[in-house]
């Protein structure tokens, strides 16, 4: 049996040890979830519910409004997914195999973006926003998070880790630049798309901020809007907030779980060829 080193048994542990702090928040949501609304507030707390019961899932689902928040969280998440891969791939695509006048600055300046806080854009986008009447539309929660110069920088990188030589190839036969991004550049790149697709989703479904400023209607709201208002129309009911909680980021995890090994190639596709 092969021994292990100190420093790999003390990596092991460490990582051990912050998934199971990981893992408590989760663990106690659902456990709360499953608990009769009395039982949550016990003292002394009780690990476990004495009685596991989905009362309050249902009284989530038939009193509020969620599964309307679930289709506009959706919606948002797809559009916003699929215009930032869109843009990142062709701004990704110019930066990294064209050369015109200022190239290097502008890629500056897009990395630059990486720097500013979002939370200083908030004002100027919703008056943007408010200018163009979209405010409470999908669009308006969609456009101002299309803009990701983190994608951009990692899918130049990778870019620039692809050989010349299958553009060389293609050219031969004949092929456009058009062709050739979308024909070879986005195909050989399916890992690390996949990779920036998934994390893009996450972050467009979590993001609590900016549905909450640009949207007053609650019919528009977002799954992290939709359960801070939950919170504050359901007082003290930890059960049937957590119930929402659950609810919430259960799409998330079946996202993740699904393409979880797609994510894992592309982080270590990304990490070698950048």
């Amino acid at each position: 049996m092969k021994r292990l080193s100190f420093p790999k048994v003390a990596i092991a542990v460490g990582a051990a040890l912050l998934a199971v702090l990981w893992l408590v928040p989760l663990l106690w949501a659902l456990d709360t979830s499953l608990k009769p609304e009395q039982e949550t507030t016990r003292t002394p707390i009780s690990w476990l519910p004495s009685a596991p019961t989905s009362a309050a899932y249902q009284s989530v689902l038939e009193q509020g409004s969620i599964l309307r928040w679930f289709v506009n969280s959706t919606i948002v998440a797809v559009l916003v997914t699929a215009l930032t891969l869109l843009v990142s791939v062709l701004a990704a695509y110019g930066f990294s195999r064209t050369t015109f006048p200022g190239r290097k600055v502008m890629f500056g300046v897009v990395i630059a973006g990486i720097l500013v806080p979002p939370q200083v854009l908030i004002v100027p986008l919703f008056q943007e926003m408010s200018s163009l009447r979209l405010v409470d539309t999908y669009w308006g929660m969609v456009l101002p998070q299309v803009v990701a110069p983190v994608m951009v920088f990692v899918l130049k990188k990778f870019f620039d880790g692809v050989s010349r030589d299958y553009e060389d190839a293609a050219r031969v036969d004949g092929a456009t630049r058009w062709r050739i991004v979308w024909g070879v550049m986005v195909p050989m790149s399916r890992p690390i798309l996949v990779a920036v697709g998934i994390f893009t989703f996450i972050g467009a479904w979590n993001n609590f901020l900016w549905p909450f400023i640009v949207t007053t209607d609650p019919s528009m709201m977002t799954i992290p809007v939709g359960l801070a208002n939950v919170q504050g129309s359901y007082g003290l009911r930890y059960a049937q907030i957590m119930a929402s909680a659950v609810l919430g980021g259960l799409p998330l995890l079946i996202v993740y779980a699904l393409f979880q090994r797609h994510v894992i190639r592309g982080v270590g596709d990304a990490g070698v060829k950048g």
